[in-house]
């Protein structure tokens, strides 16, 4: 009579493999690795049920080997095309609503993302990604450019292109907001408007073209200052620019709510009521311009989705589908300005 072999030790037995865990699940492999990767593809109840038996039998998805047999790393960069000041932070809504929405997705996906600046871009993690989201063009384009060099999928926040740029951009109507804050000082009788922002970024041209455009269709020609930070500081300065060179204006339009707010600081300290004398209106609809007093008319942008879609189309260039830019509509936000 043959001896009955011992009961192996808990400690001493084996690690199942994906293999086991799919034939005790009653599943494939491939589902096995969905389910525990927390991906959507699976339905919640199999998912859930593949995750109770991995604890139970003390499996662990090997997510390095995994990886390297997909050739993959399930990672995809974020890139802010910022540096980040006491006056423009990373905790504003731009880029946090963005990231937002960014975040929800990938992660839902099964995907890990990485954030960084321009000056951690060129770490061996960011080359290593799947794909790269980029917040922000730069001035002519110069950070698509330069990011376009490491060969990943790609796509941008801003403005879609001109000509033959074939980069896969997601953003907010730009000329749109730039005809809407037109009509608006047209409609309450302003004849003076002043454009104020730095239009060799792509959004902020597409703004400036929006504006003119409207505005010569009435033979109105706003009067351009070139600011290059989107800062409250910046504002300030230009209008008491403005000022100085006792410049006649009713109207501005200025391209952040920073830019908008210092504006009004500058006009308040000069004396001029607003919106009595000078008409305001931002872009962003910030939630510090809506409380400022007198609370900001502003141009919004739904940057929820916007990160959304960003995530959505990288991830579709990643499994080699071909996707199209997208631009989102803009809504003017009339408040007491």
């Amino acid at each position: 009579m043959t001896k009955a072999k011992k009961k192996q030790p808990l400690a001493q037995r084996p690690s199942p493999t994906m293999a086991d865990l799919a034939k005790l699940a009653g599943v494939s492999k491939i589902t096995v690795s969905r389910a525990l990767s927390e991906s959507p593809l699976v339905n919640p109840e199999t998912r859930e049920r593949v995750q109770a038996l991995a604890r139970k039998h003390g499996y662990k998805l090997n997510v390095s080997a995994r990886n390297l047999r997909l050739r993959r790393s399930h990672t995809v960069a974020v890139i802010v095309e910022m540096t980040p000041s006491s006056e423009r932070t990373m905790w504003d809504p731009y880029p946090l609503s963005l990231l937002g929405g960014i975040s929800q997705e990938l992660t839902s996906a099964g995907y890990s993302v990485l954030l960084t600046t321009r000056q951690g871009a060129s770490h061996a993690a960011v080359q290593a990604a799947d794909g790269l989201i980029l917040l922000g063009q730069g001035v002519r384009q110069d950070a698509v450019h330069l990011y376009d060099k490491l060969g990943l999928p790609m796509v941008v926040w801003g403005a879609a292109g001109e000509g033959g740029d074939n980069h896969t951009v997601v953003g907010s109507d730009n000329h749109q907001g730039g005809i809407m804050a037109a009509e608006r000082f047209l409609s309450i009788g302003r004849r003076h408007p002043v454009f104020i922002g730095n239009p060799d970024h792509p959004e902020m041209a597409q703004r400036l073209f929006g504006f003119v455009d409207e505005l010569a269709r009435h033979g109105i020609k706003p009067l351009l200052l070139r600011r290059d930070d989107f800062t409250l500081e910046s504002g300030v300065d230009a209008v008491r620019s403005l000022a100085a060179r006792k410049v006649r204006f009713d109207a501005i339009f200025a391209c952040s709510d920073l830019l908008a707010m210092g504006a009004i600081r500058a006009l308040v300290e000069l004396g001029q009521s607003v919106p009595n004398d000078v008409s305001v209106i931002g872009y962003d609809d910030t939630p510090l311009g809506a409380t400022f007093l007198p609370p900001l008319s502003s141009m919004r942008q739904n940057w929820q989705e916007g990160g959304v879609l960003l995530a959505r189309k990288v991830l579709a260039m990643i499994h080699g589908q071909v996707v199209q830019s997208q631009m989102m509509a803009t809504t003017l936000v009339v408040r007491s300005t």
